[in-house]
């Protein structure tokens, strides 16, 4: 019976939440099952409860795995001493990484989370909330300071993250550019549209 082989940067439990997270984001949660990813990764399913209690788990594991790096990174972010602008560049840019980088676990995280079971669910949207109204609050002290355009914080915050999730249609039809100019290009597009 084949082992589950833990990777470079994780452990078992890393491994079996990165297949995981392919799987459902290919046949999404409802179809996707245990069977199947026992058998993506090369195991015996059984062996999988070892590792994970259950397929509901893996879901929030991969939920607030994303939820809590988008969140880590505003506080990061929200404590530097740079303009406003500065910050909502690297907001923009790593929510860009995250959707280059860690696409399976974003794309789920943004349409399986529905399928979260109660605490989980509204922990997870508290949490996304919060997230968006911390970022509102962030333009509108760069509105107040002058070093953004006067424009409704919402719809700027709603433009950004919505342009940024748009990076689904790369991954999926994934056009000649590089992800570093794509990165820039973006980030141009989305920042000078609101920076004096």
């Amino acid at each position: 019976m084949a082992k589950i082989r833990p990777g470079k940067n994780g452990s078992k439990k890393d491994v079996i939440t990165q297949k995981a997270a392919v799987l459902f984001k290919t046949k999404g949660y409802s179809s996707a099952s245990m069977r199947e990813l026992a058998e993506t990764i090369g195991v015996e399913a059984p062996s999988l409860y070892n590792h994970i209690g259950s397929k509901s788990e893996l879901l929030q594991i991969i939920c607030f795995k994303v939820a809590d790096a988008f969140t880590s990174h505003l506080d990061s972010t929200e404590r530097t001493g740079e303009t406003v602008p500065e910050k909502i560049e690297a907001i923009i840019r790593f929510h860009i990484g995250m959707m280059l980088n860690d696409f399976d676990e974003v794309y789920v995280a943004n349409h399986e989370w529905k399928h979260l079971k109660e605490p989980y669910l509204s922990n997870f949207l508290n949490q996304r909330r919060g997230y968006e109204k911390r970022f509102v609050q962030l333009v509108e002290s760069g509105i107040e300071a002058g070093e953004l355009k006067k424009t409704d914080p919402y719809v700027a915050v709603l433009t950004i993250l919505s342009a940024v999730r748009g990076l689904e249609f790369w991954q999926h039809h994934k056009k000649n550019i590089s992800a570093a100019t794509l990165e820039d290009d973006m980030v141009n597009h989305l920042l000078n549209g609101i920076a004096k």
